[in-house]
């Protein structure tokens, strides 16, 4: 999805509930539509203070760090930006433009978009059995990639 349909669908999302497009969610959802993939809250920082290409001003120079921190939660709350804790503390985010899982590999730390209905069959014997509703979203699923395994099986 483009920048200006990410702010234009953010906007309104805010608008909704009394909200406005400030500077920092601005410069936030700029760095996550024009460069997929999953970020840290630290390298969206970066990201927004780099001065860019030219070497001029930062691309946003009025957006402090605590405003990053604040601004991903509010996105996250808003459904607009998903959060996702990975081995070791670490947590990422990404645009939430579809429902999906991740994986990490323990060993080289490769990070995998899973299909959200990898788990239904876990989700739906947990809700009959007891009850529970599973959220899977904000956690990564821990296994060995396919490339790490094969190194494992050359040197073993």
């Amino acid at each position: 999805m483009d920048v200006d349909t990410v702010l234009d669908r953010t906007a309104t999302l805010l608008r909704a509930r009394g909200d406005r497009m400030t500077t920092p969610r601005r410069a936030v959802l700029t760095a996550l539509a024009s460069h997929p993939g999953h970020w840290s809250a630290e390298e969206i920082a970066a990201f927004v203070a780099d001065p860019g290409e030219d070497g001029g001003t930062s691309r946003e120079a009025g957006v402090h760090r605590s405003s990053v921190y604040r601004t991903l939660e509010t996105l996250s709350e808003l459904g607009v930006v998903q959060h996702v804790h990975l081995g070791h503390g670490t947590t990422v985010y990404h645009l939430a433009e579809s429902a999906h899982l991740h994986a990490q590999c323990r060993n080289c730390g490769r990070l995998v978009d899973v299909s959200a209905a990898v788990l239904d069959a876990a989700a739906a014997a947990l809700a009959s059995e007891h009850g529970f509703r599973l959220d899977p979203t904000h956690v990564a699923l821990s296994g060995t990639c396919a490339a790490c395994q094969q190194g494992e099986a050359a040197s073993g």
